[in-house]
């Protein structure tokens, strides 16, 4: 894994991230993890596709995340964590993809549409 960089997409967030082997460190757009992650929810997210491969201690990531907010960031630098690690070890690829870390969540949020007050949401209807 020569110096490459993965790239993990979700809702609007984008996330480039550099992963090798190390001692756990985690570099998010300059911040470690736990400062910029601040739910445990979140770094759990993150941190799934290292748990399931049972590596967690042993990547360094260092991401640039842009776009969107907390949760699509998270998800998208799961994608590109899962992505790096399928690359280095091609083994690998088969628990990932079983897990659904190599799938790439394609949920988008729906348009609101005239005549109601949301997407799908209409407004409330009086008989009388």
């Amino acid at each position: 894994m020569a110096d490459k960089i993965f790239v993990g997409r979700r809702k609007s967030s984008v996330a480039r991230a550099r992963v090798t082997r190390g001692s756990g460190q985690f570099t998010l757009n300059g911040k470690p993890l736990e400062e910029y992650f601040t739910t445990e929810k979140m770094r759990y997210w993150v941190m799934e596709p290292f748990a399931l491969l049972e590596e967690e201690g042993k990547w360094d990531v260092v991401a640039k995340l842009h776009g969107g907010g907390t949760t699509g960031q998270s998800g998208a630098l799961r994608l590109a964590i899962a992505r790096a690690l399928e690359d280095h070890d091609a083994d690998w690829r088969a628990p990932l993809k079983a897990a659904g870390l190599l799938t790439r969540d394609a949920r988008r949020v729906e348009r609101k549409k005239y005549g109601l007050k949301k997407a799908r949401r209409a407004p409330q209807f009086s008989k009388r």
